[in-house]
């Protein structure tokens, strides 16, 4: 294949061609239908060619696609105000970008520049990027070893041992960054109590709580923003991934004292608002908040893991399950490589990462997943992993 030749080593690869999506399956180019539980990453949160934001698409084109920062839009404007309706409290301040990795970059640059300290704590277990602020606080050394050295001042401290975080704070912490669910290392949520503590910790010490919100926000626990399952608002917000159905898009929410403290040209981004972007995401937002997709992604993830908790009953090679709405890990005991092709020859794709822990399924399917989709996926994995167990 060309991509292998041109693209370098950087991908992992399936032997699957896409061709085409609806909702929650996906076709490749001799028609072979799958259950998408991969969901592009988790980029597809509102279904592939949903109609709400292929039709924003193809309206926005015929106006114009590319408006730069340094004009108004009323496309933009309309976006900025779906967003506030939905954003946490308190968070009014927005940054635009294009991605996860950028998102966390200008969370980096606010932070320094509002508290004039240097110092970053990040979790044990992290993933927030990999250019090279948000590489700097992405846990994993196999990620980082070949491009130290990064950012310096940054610490790490287990996810869910406020004692140790505590420990790590000294004079010059200027923020502390958090995922309330972790993604690349296996779905973890936080542990009760935990985020309220770190709440409660940078308030006492005047310090800036970031939360990285790109892979588990906009409805993919079942709530708009993860946060809310723990009822705590951060300083600032990253969110990405699916903001606009499918189009690169990401925005960085902030109190508005901290955005505030940024001066004209500290900050930019050439793609950053273009209204394509914005009128997709209005879409998004819409199809989330009026078509019952975060009632849906609760809902489903709770057949869901019911029934996976069923099979690790019956399976002995099922470690454990965990996850919040349609944000599921199954974690198992045996590399699962020769799980993820027989899935694929089953018609299913799961998130599988050779980078990250070789015994973990994880699910990010879109949040249009049907009691269907769930019953076929548990019914593939049954039998699977059935046929694993007796080789």
């Amino acid at each position: 294949m060309l991509e292998d030749i041109t693209l370098g080593d950087l991908y992992q690869k399936l032997p699957i061609t896409i061709e085409k999506g609806l909702g929650s399956h996906v076709w490749d180019v001799d028609g072979n239908e799958f259950i998408d539980c991969m969901g592009a990453y988790g980029v597809a949160i509102v279904g592939h060619k949903n109609q709400r934001v292929n039709d924003a698409i193809k309206n926005q084109i015929e106006k114009i696609i590319s408006v730069h920062s340094s004009f108004y839009n009323k496309t933009r404007e309309n976006f900025l105000e779906a967003l506030l309706r939905v954003s946490p409290k308190k968070l009014s301040n927005i940054y635009l970008g294009n991605s996860g990795t950028e998102a966390v970059e200008a969370a980096i640059k606010f932070s320094r520049k509002y508290s004039g300290k240097k110092g970053m704590i990040a979790m044990k277990g992290s993933y927030h990027g990999r250019t090279m602020g948000s590489l700097s606080l992405t846990f994993a050394p196999k990620y980082k070893k070949s491009f130290e050295p990064l950012v310096e001042n940054t610490q790490f401290c287990e996810f869910g041992n406020i004692h140790e975080l505590e420990s790590k704070i000294n004079s010059d912490t200027g923020f502390i960054i958090v995922e309330p669910i972790q993604g690349e290392s296996g779905i973890n949520p936080a542990p009760d109590g935990f985020l309220q503590q770190i709440r409660k910790l940078c308030d006492e010490k005047n310090i800036v709580l970031v939360f990285d919100e790109v892979q588990c926000g906009l409805g993919r626990t079942g709530k708009m923003w993860a946060c809310e399952h723990w009822n705590i608002i951060p300083d600032i917000l990253c969110t990405s991934k699916g903001l606009a159905g499918g189009i690169p898009m990401s925005a960085t929410l902030t109190k508005p004292e901290i955005l505030g403290s940024m001066e004209k040209g500290e900050q930019s981004s050439t793609f950053g608002g273009n209204p394509l972007a914005c009128a997709a995401s209005i879409a998004t937002l819409t199809a989330l908040t009026t078509d019952g997709l975060i009632d849906n992604s609760a809902k489903m993830g709770s057949l869901l893991l019911s029934g996976l908790e069923k099979l690790k009953n019956k399976h002995h090679i099922i470690r454990e399950i965990r996850g919040k709405g349609l944000m599921i890990a199954i974690e198992f005991e045996v590399d699962v490589k020769n799980l993820l092709i027989d899935a694929v020859k089953h018609r299913i794709i799961f998130l599988f990462s050779l980078y990250s822990d070789k015994n973990i399924f994880r699910l990010l399917p879109p949040l249009v997943f049907t009691e269907n989709d769930v019953f076929e996926v548990l019914r593939v994995l049954d039998e699977i992993i059935s046929n694993e167990e007796n080789k």
